[in-house]
């Protein structure tokens, strides 16, 4: 799916760009509220991490996507350490809900994982002052996982149609032929197929629908969209929600951003997307396919196009972009400098490395680069 931005559009290569309910990020082992403290980077590894505090630290509201949550999590221990000035509430609502609060002027940053439309751009000019308007800040990558609990199945190969017509309720059987063909020498049960799908507006929805939208070959006749618009299925709230269900449900089938599928143990189908093997799901794997994204916003909006449909070796085509969500001028001055401090540290190197361990994609220097200089230009 391509998004359009004034009309301008600048290539960029970048190699990735990488991730519930209420997190809080509080202080944690310092008493420290000085201009900058050192605090290590958590999340399976450690790594020491300068971050500067803001001078004029306040506590930070935060909603949005819940692919990034694992993400903010990781962050927030290792800013929480640092700056016990700041407290951050990230509430995962999803990428639609997390919009809607940003636009009603009741968070400071929102998390999306797809980018802003020209209506959401302009419903936030009533809340962004001084002229300013909301702008997407590309910094968290990684890949949508389709997850499966089928006894007896420890690897499966899924197409674009296949996956389509599973999740449209026109493949109901685990021993399906389309299934079967795909997965030679492989015992399918004859099992009925319970699919799960987010109930909430959904960045992981959207981005999952615009992989059927290239590369299902018009077996996904709907749009993509954050809203579910298939036939059937169960729902449930949030990537934890689809995790937890797979995980309870023999014959099931879902998808959850990557860090959900290593967190709850659950095993992930690799694609055929017609290049010479079928590409498993990895960081490694999606980060070709970032590698090959665009930005297509302008001035500091940093909007990228990516290539659902591609058919490169090794590349994963179901990839994740989760945005935060400022405005470009007019933010909260109680705020303002926590903000800058806590999405500086985040688009950091150390803070990219960190989250590296929880399935998400470090941020090439190319693309860190643009988002360090669009946060410094907040105000």
């Amino acid at each position: 799916m391509k998004l359009q931005r004034n009309g301008r559009t600048k290539a960029l290569a970048i190699g990735a760009v990488a991730l519930v309910s209420s997190l809080s990020l509080a202080a944690c082992g310092s008493d420290n509220n000085n201009s900058t403290g050192t605090a290590a980077a958590s999340g399976g590894a450690s790594s020491a991490a300068a971050i500067a505090c803001a001078s004029k630290q306040a506590n930070l509201l935060a909603a949005g996507s819940t692919a990034q949550a694992n993400a903010i999590d990781v962050w927030k221990n290792a800013y929480g350490t640092a700056c016990s000035g700041t407290t951050l509430n990230y509430n995962g609502v999803g990428s639609g809900a997390g919009v809607a609060q940003f636009n009603q002027g009741k968070v400071a940053f929102a998390g999306t994982d797809f980018a802003l439309k020209s209506t959401d751009i302009d419903a936030s000019k009533q809340v962004c002052q001084n002229g300013g308007q909301a702008i997407d800040l590309p910094m968290v990558a990684g890949l949508v996982s389709i997850v499966y609990n089928v006894d007896g199945v420890s690897h499966l190969t899924l197409d674009g149609p296949t996956t389509a017509k599973i999740f449209n309720s026109e493949i109901t059987k685990w021993n399906d032929p389309a299934i079967a063909a795909l997965n030679p020498g492989v015992t399918l049960p004859a099992t009925d197929i319970t699919t799960f799908h987010r109930s909430d507006d959904s960045g992981t929805t959207f981005n999952l629908t615009s992989y059927f939208a290239k590369a299902s070959n018009g077996a996904w006749t709907a749009p993509a969209s954050k809203t579910w618009a298939g036939k059937g299925g169960q729902s449930a709230a949030g990537s934890a929600g689809v995790s937890s269900q797979v995980k309870a449900t023999k014959g099931s089938i879902g998808y959850v951003e990557l860090s959900y599928a290593q967190t709850n143990s659950l095993t992930s189908a690799s694609i055929n997307t017609g290049a010479s093997k079928p590409v498993d799901p990895t960081a490694a794997n999606a980060a070709i396919t970032l590698g090959n994204s665009t930005v297509v916003g302008t001035g500091n909006d940093l909007a990228l196009q990516l290539d659902y449909g591609t058919k490169a070796e090794n590349a994963y085509p179901i990839v994740l972009v989760t945005y935060e969500v400022a405005c470009d001028k007019g933010n909260k001055a109680d705020t303002l400098d926590s903000l800058k401090s806590f999405l500086t540290y985040a688009a950091s190197d150390a803070g990219q490395q960190a989250i590296s361990s929880k399935g998400y994609v470090p941020m090439p220097a190319a693309v860190g680069a643009k988002v360090k200089a669009a946060i410094t230009n907040l105000s």
